[in-house]
């Protein structure tokens, strides 16, 4: 069932061409995203340069609200035409770049860069939840997870490859390329949207997202069970050469070699995440992810590399669980007329503990034992993927009320696409059980890419 639904996705005409564009833009933004730093490292000296590149992408995660509004005021298909030719034009512009006195372009171009990843993603996942059948969101979702990591596993050495034999311009003029081409099959998707609605004042809008998230019994906990998530992510990414030194006794290099493995975790469950969606409620999963994830963070406190190739696994397959989970229901319980602002403040709200949580973990590994850390961290998973099945079961046991929401009993096709939605496909008359409203996981950087 699950290798027919995931056919079914790439037969789709929007679906297919989506996918491609991810995977184009993506090989470029991972490619550039590893450059970065080593190029700046490189015309500066400084390493607290070089760490600030990833910071630069990361910042604009926090200004989701307001770039989610902006997509949900746009015609999306020309506004993921238009930014990817944007960064196309802006990226060439780093072949400037050759000394110190120029590396402030860098930088310049990251956080733009980061800000149009943001902007994409909110775009994205309104105009593909407004084509790909309810029933199948998650296996597009897990298929958009695949896509993002296996290219984060070839794409960074490619792009450090060709930095050594060409420098850093040749990856920005690579990354502009896969940029222009991501506009181009962006501009053959078979959809059209309706003229979109007239909207308030800002002030009001920018709120619409968060709004929608915490008066949904269904979403709420998702958002804050991911935010919790990503925090205990982020300390585990920050003290993994800690434990690569001191727990395992192992020389930096072979932190490379857990990321890959966690990366073919990543890429297992976007697989198989349609079918056990199908089977599961969106919580019961998440829950069961989260659990997975701080199981293996606590087994880092073993100085084993058996264990330790294991736990990086389960951290990849375990950790995207809660995201994808989030994601989706964010698509099926959205109406158009909010989804990308939805989508944008959920991402921010999700992503942001990540990035505090490098910082505070990079403070924290020069004071605390690694191994206390890490048990820590697993202890603290544990708790939140309990809280999380414990009001998924409290949630199957209350009496469904008329007016509230939907039970989360999985992913079901809707009887009728959403009232609202402007969003129809060229290829085929909306149908009676046609497209269910919302999109798939962000964007270039694909959803809060999951740190180690």
């Amino acid at each position: 069932m699950g290798g027919a639904a995931v056919v079914r996705v790439l037969r789709d005409p929007t679906a297919g061409r989506y996918l491609a564009g991810v995977v184009v833009s993506g090989f470029g933004t991972s490619a550039m995203w590893l450059t970065a730093g080593i190029w700046v490292k490189s015309l500066t000296g400084s390493n607290s340069l070089a760490a600030l590149t990833v910071c630069a992408m990361w910042a604009p995660v926090l200004a989701g609200p307001a770039l989610g509004a902006l997509a949900d005021r746009m015609d999306r298909k020309k506004l993921l035409v238009r930014v990817n030719l944007a960064m196309a034009v802006l990226l060439a512009t780093l072949v400037l770049v050759d000394s110190v006195r120029t590396v402030w372009l860098v930088f310049v171009v990251l956080v733009l860069y980061g800000a149009s990843g943001v902007l994409l993603d909110a775009a994205e996942s309104a105009l593909v939840a407004g084509t790909v059948h309810a029933s199948l969101l998650a296996d597009f979702n897990g298929l958009r997870m695949t896509a993002n990591e296996g290219m984060k596993l070839v794409a960074p050495l490619a792009g450090a490859g060709l930095y050594a034999r060409f420098g850093g311009p040749a990856v920005a003029l690579l990354d502009a390329a896969t940029c222009a081409l991501a506009a181009l099959v962006f501009a053959r998707l078979p959809v059209r949207e309706a003229p979109r609605p007239r909207m308030g004042a800002w002030r009001g809008e920018l709120l619409a997202g968060l709004r929608r998230i915490r008066a949904s019994e269904v979403l709420r906990p998702l958002v804050t069970a991911g935010a919790a998530t990503m925090l205990l992510a982020g300390v585990n990414g920050a003290v993994t050469f800690g434990y690569v030194d001191d727990v395992l006794g192992r020389s930096p290099e072979y932190a490379g070699v857990l990321y890959a493995v966690q990366g073919a975790g990543s890429v297992a469950v976007g697989l198989l995440v349609g079918p056990l969606l199908r089977r599961l409620p969106e919580r019961v999963f998440a829950a069961g992810g989260t659990a997975l994830f701080a199981l293996a963070v606590g087994a880092r406190t073993l100085p084993s590399d058996g264990v330790a190739l294991a736990a990086s696994a389960a951290i990849g397959f375990g950790l995207p669980c809660v995201l994808i989970a989030t994601m989706t229901a964010v698509q099926r319980e959205t109406p158009d007329a909010v989804l990308a602002r939805t989508a944008a403040t959920a991402g921010s709200l999700m992503t942001a503990p990540n990035a505090v949580a490098l910082a505070l973990g990079a403070g924290l590994v020069a004071v605390v034992d690694v191994r206390v850390l890490t048990a820590v961290g697993g202890a603290a998973g544990l708790l939140a993927a309990a809280l999380l099945a414990a009001g998924a079961a409290r949630h199957r046991t209350a009496p469904a009320s008329a007016s509230g929401p939907a039970p989360e009993s999985g992913l079901t096709s809707k009887s009728a696409p959403a009232p609202d939605s402007g969003l129809t496909s060229e290829s085929a008359p909306a149908s009676a059980s046609g497209p269910a409203p919302e999109s798939g996981l962000t964007s270039k950087s694909g959803p809060a890419s999951p740190q180690p």
